[in-house]
């Protein structure tokens, strides 16, 4: 037979051995994509959206199944969560943020503490979550895994460093989310992606099968978007002894935090005082500065201040607070993990290889004044919440920034995020955040901090109000505030109060001084000199806000009014706004120098301007 003819022959069932092998592995490949989608689409709900980027990589830890009757039902039975890079899980690698910490550790020999005490209540665990490397960072991003998007403003960053576990909790691809905070780490997402969150007090829940950051500062948290499964995971980690509801609670507002938010407080502190009246069991809230509480109550934290004049004394403290928090922060992270980046040389984003070598090189030699610091603002904090008390203060001062915003490098936007997360960081007291809405397109949120071990009373509370607090928020959205329309003012009635606020500036009466130039205003409210005056009686009054909104009225009334400038630039000063401070206090300077430079007590140097508002010039004349 020719080789035509048995290539004529043979050719058939070739053709036919082909179609079948390619049947076969078209069956493989289509059963191995439907595995790797049931794995993305866990117990029948959609996963991980590739443009959320919340999960660095997809699991499935079953729960402990549900013992028979007469077993209770277990807490958390249907729920499914999700645990940020750091928690480890039995036979997984932990990457910790980072490939290169990933690629030279083992699998871990047993699940987190945390993780299984969930599981053992019927949660299902789907995956872990990106998170900034080693723990450091406060923008939520990750150079080897990308910046998850955040849910409720995609186009700014979510916040860390636990930044998966609130999107995948805001975008709910989870019931809840566990993280750790350190510096901040679980409160700063959960107020960036608008979502609820709880820190707990140190020590109080087991961090066992967590890669530590630092262990005097290190918790464990939890994202959650219903109070109700807030609350249910408290109950699962939180031990019985930690506090219950009392019969009366004490608010404590912070008002000098409040200074700092560039938010009307119609949106915060109304909607709480406004929530509480229709409850049960609440006292009429106080009001406190709590940066000179913690300045007169804190006596080791005297070495960590700045100097500055007494009115400023109280922002320095809280200043001192986040500086003993990241110095501790540095030395610990040191002790923890300076012989494995020396030998790996892992490969880091920027803002984070700046963070991990101030740890690195770290050297103190008073490393015991931090401890102490801890100790004593830990006692601090017990003394004037006791058992009943919940301190109110804004999560953060800063709103989160546009991402990939080379602003997240900068100093100044981590004074802001950070400004207020110390005093629960430090003192290991624990914490829970409540978003607001937002303002201005940007999301709001409010922290309650109660005394160390006080965990299930804050948590109960929060239960207790947040209903009202909503109700309130929703009214809030809805107001609409009416302008105040003036009519002909009595010009020389209206120049008698100013100089009666004058004269009570001159011998330290800033309220009357307020009251007075308040007056003046409702007379002739197109008067500058009004608004500068109460200003500066505002600013040393601590009340920076309504400083600056006076500043910003006086300068739409004279442009070229000095004293304004200089005045708005000591109150973004104050608040963090370094920029924005130094634009306005180099404009004064230039301005002053075109304008005044005729006047003898008006001749300082250029530099002293630029210096920024820490050498203060007082023109309280006009």
């Amino acid at each position: 037979m020719d080789s035509s003819a048995r290539s004529g022959s043979g050719g058939y069932p070739n053709a036919r051995v082909w179609i079948i092998a390619g049947v076969a592995v078209a069956g493989v490949i289509v059963l191995a994509e439907a595995a790797r989608r049931r794995r993305r689409w866990l117990r029948g709900k959609p996963g991980d959206p590739p443009e959320s980027g919340a999960f660095c990589e997809r699991l499935e830890l079953a729960p402990v199944p549900q013992p028979p009757p007469p077993a209770a039902r277990q807490l958390l039975s249907g729920l499914t969560f999700a645990a940020s890079d750091n928690f480890e899980i039995e036979g997984y690698v932990s990457g910790f943020g980072n490939p290169d910490w990933k690629r030279t550790h083992k699998a871990a020999p047993c699940t987190a503490i945390a993780v299984t005490m969930l599981r053992n209540q019927g949660a299902t665990c789907v995956g872990s979550t990106v998170m900034d490397e080693l723990g450091f960072g406060v923008a939520g991003g990750n150079l080897h895994y990308g910046t998850p998007v955040n849910p409720v403003s995609p186009s700014l960053v979510p916040g860390g460093s636990c930044s998966g576990s609130a999107v995948s909790v805001s975008a709910q691809l989870v019931d809840f989310a566990l993280g750790t905070d350190t510096t901040g780490d679980v409160r700063i997402p959960a107020s960036f992606c608008g979502v609820l969150c709880f820190k707990s007090s140190h020590g109080v829940v087991s961090t066992l099968g967590t890669i530590a950051n630092s262990q005097s500062l290190d918790t464990i948290g939890w994202f959650a978007r219903d109070p109700r499964v807030l609350h249910c995971v408290g109950d699962v980690l939180l031990p019985a002894a930690t506090g219950g509801l009392t019969q009366t609670r004490q608010l404590f507002f912070a008002d000098d935090c409040f200074q700092l938010l560039q938010v009307p407080n119609q949106k915060t502190v109304n909607v709480i005082e406004n929530a509480i009246q229709a409850l049960p069991g609440y006292l009429p809230p106080k009001h406190i500065n709590i940066g000179q509480y913690i300045n007169s109550h804190v006596p080791s934290l005297k070495d960590f201040c700045e100097p500055t004049t007494g009115m400023q004394e109280g922002m320095s403290a809280l200043k001192a607070v986040s500086t003993v928090m990241l110095l501790l922060q540095r030395y610990e992270f040191k002790i923890n993990h300076e012989d494995w980046i020396n030998t790996v040389k892992p490969k880091l984003g920027l803002d984070i290889s700046t963070r991990v070598l101030q740890a690195v090189n770290f050297t103190s030699d008073n490393i015991k004044s931090l401890y102490i610091v801890r100790n004593e603002l830990r006692a601090a904090l017990k003394n004037l919440l006791k058992d009943t008390g919940i301190l109110v203060l804004p999560t953060t001062a800063g709103y989160p920034l546009k991402r990939n915003s080379k602003q997240r490098l900068s100093p100044g936007f981590e004074d802001r995020v950070c400004a207020f997360v110390g005093i629960a960081a430090l003192s290991g007291c624990c914490q829970a955040v409540i978003p607001l809405g937002s303002h201005n397109d940007h999301p709001i949120s409010l922290s309650f901090v109660a005394a160390h071990g006080s965990d299930k009373f804050l948590l109960r509370n929060v239960m207790h109000m947040y209903s009202s607090i909503k109700e309130q928020v929703v009214l809030v959205s809805k107001l609409v505030i009416a302008p105040v329309i003036n009519n002909d003012a009595d010009v020389d009635a209206a120049e008698l109060l100013k100089d009666k606020g004058n004269n009570a500036f001159k011998v330290r009466h800033w309220p009357k001084a307020v009251e007075f130039y308040s007056k003046a205003i409702k007379l002739n409210d197109t008067n500058a000199t009004y608004y500068c005056n109460r200003a500066a009686a505002y600013l040393e009054l601590g009340r920076y806000k309504q400083a600056e909104a006076d500043c910003d009225q006086a300068l739409l009334l004279d442009k070229k009014n000095v004293k304004a400038y200089l005045r708005r630039g000591i109150a973004r000063e104050v608040v963090l706004n370094y920029q924005e401070a130094l634009q306005g206090v180099a404009f004064s300077s230039l301005t002053l120098h075109s304008t005044i430079t005729s006047v003898p007590k008006y001749k300082l140097p250029l530099d002293f301007f630029l210096e920024g508002s820490r050498n203060r010039v007082k023109l309280n004349e006009g």
